[in-house]
């Protein structure tokens, strides 16, 4: 069995929901708290033992690139200027030469073609795909854990095959709005998966776990999407071409468990923004007070 080096991350997306800031800001290079939402994404598949991370962008995301690559004025200046702290950070978030690759999506045509651009640099072994709009903030009990890519990689390893799906709950009432999956006998800390359903009509979908945007998938993929037509939004679905791989191999869910921010989203941003805020030993204190105050204040207003 092939390990999991190699990490793919689509960031070619326009961003629209976010206009007008995103007119000249990648989406991805918003800020939660103090980082970018794409550091977290790529500190998370760090954490899960990726060794090489790939980067599908578009036009006008040339500065992902630069904000993964060395700069070395900031560097000297911040030691200079006796900024230790602050240069040991960056230092630690700088990817080692090497390993990180870039390549373009020409093209928006839906997150399936964005994975079959990455096939040349990920080549012929099984990879993580990590949606870098979804960002996850694990349960309170496990704080210091490594986060849901680990544990996905602890259950393919487990499995000893196949393909890894994290899943979460919704209300079964909003089940129509997401990519669902039916749940099978249990495998390891997972579960097999039994049917994937994009957008299942209202009451027929096969569960209420929906696909929170982690993934590990075998490079087979990338020749069912080589030919893959295009379906809902008239685009290249991933989902349709794992249920055809599905029928060669098996999948399996990894229920996660915590919280998962659609960064994409006004609403997930501001809830990140607000959790990880909060999480943050140097900020709590001084959030909490004036964020009670406020709520109190809307209360009275409403009430």
């Amino acid at each position: 069995m092939k390990k999991i080096r190699k990490a793919v991350f689509p960031v070619g997306g326009l961003g629209t929901r976010f206009l007008p800031a995103t007119k000249t800001v990648p989406k991805e290079m918003l800020t939660i708290v103090d980082k970018p939402v794409i550091q977290y994404v790529v500190d998370e598949a760090r954490r899960a033992g990726i060794e090489h991370f790939i980067f599908v962008t578009g036009r006008n995301k040339a500065v992902i690139e630069d904000y993964f690559d060395s700069q070395v004025e900031l560097y000297a200046t911040l030691e200079a200027r006796g900024k230790t702290q602050a240069l040991k950070q960056m230092l630690t978030m700088q990817p080692q030469a090497g390993t990180t690759s870039f390549t373009r999506q020409q093209e928006p045509l839906g997150l399936g073609h964005a994975v079959w651009c990455a096939r040349d640099l990920v080549g012929d072994e099984p990879f993580a795909l990590l949606l870098p709009d979804m960002l996850m903030q694990g349960p309170s009990s496990e704080k210091q854990g490594k986060g849901c890519l680990a544990d996905m990689v602890a259950l393919y390893e487990k499995a000893g095959k196949g393909n890894i799906i994290a899943v979460q709950e919704c209300a079964p009432e909003d089940a129509h709005k997401y990519g669902i999956v039916g749940k099978g006998r249990e495998v390891a800390h997972g579960f097999e998966i039994t049917a994937m359903v994009e957008k299942p009509a209202k009451g027929q979908a096969p569960s209420n776990l929906y696909i929170n945007g982690r993934y590990i998938l075998q490079p087979e993929i990338f020749s069912i999407l080589a030919g893959q037509t295009r379906g809902a939004g008239d685009e290249i679905q991933l989902t349709d071409a794992m249920v055809k791989l599905q029928e060669k191999e098996p999948f399996y869910g990894y229920h996660f468990k915590g919280r998962t921010y659609d960064c994409g989203s006004k609403i997930g941003f501001i809830e990140a923004n607000i959790a990880f805020a909060l999480e943050s030993a140097d900020l709590h204190d001084q959030l909490e007070a004036p964020l009670a105050a406020a709520l109190a204040e809307l209360r009275g207003k409403t009430g």
